[in-house]
């Protein structure tokens, strides 16, 4: 097999894997800080278990998240030492400033989880507020790298050699503000997905008693809120990433959308396959200048097709799909999380029924495909780019042999640790039942 693509299959297995706990990192420590406000605004204990349990959940999400993450890391320098050597001279300043956003992560939640009975109620909230602070810095700042691969600003390259480089232009590159948003949004609307689908499969538990069917109601509620709400942020922003794409990748665009002739009016296309043959995307529906609306703010703007660029430069065409996957998850996920308010407000309903609870339970997984489609569908639309006109991923990738042996080996690892970060929490919680919270009724965490 091609090494190049021996490459991408390890680091991106790696990067799916680490994807997983860095977005439940991010989103968890913020919903822990609702959970912490609600607990001293409503003087309600049930928040406060909220906030510990989830905390706790982190705790054992941040086993893994950490080696993972440095995993990641070294596969970065020597999988691709060529995009490392540009890197280094352009675009380190991130890396570094996010060693600084976990070190505030770790710092304050070692003091939220260890002195949190000695807190008072402000000063909880003042430190779950530096995680999740922290926790949303890390992410944005590695995303600004994915940013500047799409957008490289900040040097020049002369006789091929880098020079003139200007650190801050490269950080504040055109794709960051768009891309840092879409990227901490739809971690926030994950995650809030995952924590309604476990408490909606609580619910479903024969024989609760009242104060625990209580208690993951109003899990429930905070994560369907807090999911309608950033599911729509995530939807509008996704929008501006489209803009985005128009203005700065319009490659990427027209493959997202399998737009072949550049024109105005360009049809949005829905499903379907895109057929370069054909010059059009075969099987899908077509919904007329809306591409150009979303891209330009206007039916009659007009919008770059494939045909613009020379076919070695196109992005995999199943990139499509990719986004078409991401897209029907997003709206479905909205429909759902509103959907779901709408019958406890407008019903008066306190409990949800089985037929609403089992959807529920199923957009946990489905808010995590979202997140994983989109991550791949963000660094394939990019090929055959690395730095999107600047270097080529042939030209990024290590020339080193037997990078079969060590995807197959992490895969396994990465299958295996999964396996265990289950059990572990199965098992904590099992160790930990629910039931001995309201007993205690201790805010310590």
């Amino acid at each position: 097999m091609d090494n190049v693509l021996l490459a991408r299959m390890l680091f991106g297995s790696s990067l799916i894997f680490h994807i997983i706990f860095a977005t439940l990192g991010v989103g968890l420590t913020l919903m822990i800080l609702i959970a912490e406000i609600l607990r001293v605004v409503r003087k309600d204990d049930d928040y406060g278990i909220l906030a510990k349990r989830w905390t706790k959940a982190v705790a054992i999400l941040l086993g893994v998240a950490i080696p993972s993450g440095t995993i990641v890391a070294v596969m970065l320098a020597l999988l691709w030492p060529g995009f490392i050597e540009v890197v280094g001279q352009v675009i380190a300043l991130p890396f570094t400033l996010e060693i600084f956003a976990f070190f505030i992560e770790a710092l304050f939640l070692s003091i939220y989880v260890y002195a949190a009975s000695r807190l008072s109620s402000t000063m909880r909230i003042i430190s779950v507020f530096f995680v999740a602070l922290g926790a949303t810095a890390s992410a944005v700042l590695i995303t600004n790298v994915q940013s500047w691969m799409n957008t490289p600003t900040g040097f020049n390259v002369v006789n091929g050699e880098i020079t003139d480089v200007r650190p801050w232009e490269a950080v504040l590159n055109p794709a960051f503000g768009y891309t840092a948003v879409h990227v901490a949004s739809s971690a926030y609307m994950a995650t809030a997905f995952v924590v309604a689908s476990v408490a909606a499969y609580q619910l479903l538990k024969p024989n609760l008693k009242a104060s625990e069917k209580t208690y993951h109601r109003k899990g429930l509620m905070v994560a369907l809120v807090f999911g309608a709400i950033t599911s729509i942020w995530t939807a509008t922003n996704g929008h501006a990433s489209a803009v985005g794409l128009h203005n700065n990748v319009p490659v990427k665009l027209a493959a997202a959308e399998g737009l072949f002739e550049t024109q105005s009016n360009a049809p949005l296309a829905i499903f379907g396959t895109p057929d370069p043959e054909a010059n059009r995307v075969v099987g899908g529906i077509e919904l007329p200048g809306m591409l150009s609306y979303l891209a330009t703010g206007s039916l009659d703007g007009v919008v770059v097709g494939l045909n613009e660029f020379p076919r070695d430069e196109w992005p995999p065409l199943f990139v499509h799909t990719l986004f078409n996957i991401m897209v029907g998850i997003g709206t479905l996920l909205i429909g759902l999380s509103f959907g779901a308010l709408a019958y406890r407000f407008i019903f008066k309903k306190r409990e949800y029924p089985n037929w609403l609870l089992i959807p529920i339970i199923g957009s946990g997984p489905l808010a995590m495909l979202g997140i994983e489609t989109g991550w791949i569908f963000a660094c394939i639309g990019r090929q055959p780019w690395t730095i999107y006109g600047i270097q080529r991923t042939a030209e990024a990738a290590t020339k080193s042999a037997n990078l079969g042996t060590f995807f197959v080996i992490f895969l396994t690892l990465y299958v295996f640790l999964l396996v265990i970060t289950a059990l572990v929490m199965r098992f904590y919680f099992r160790r930990n039942p629910l039931i001995n919270e309201f007993n205690s009724q201790s805010p310590s965490v």
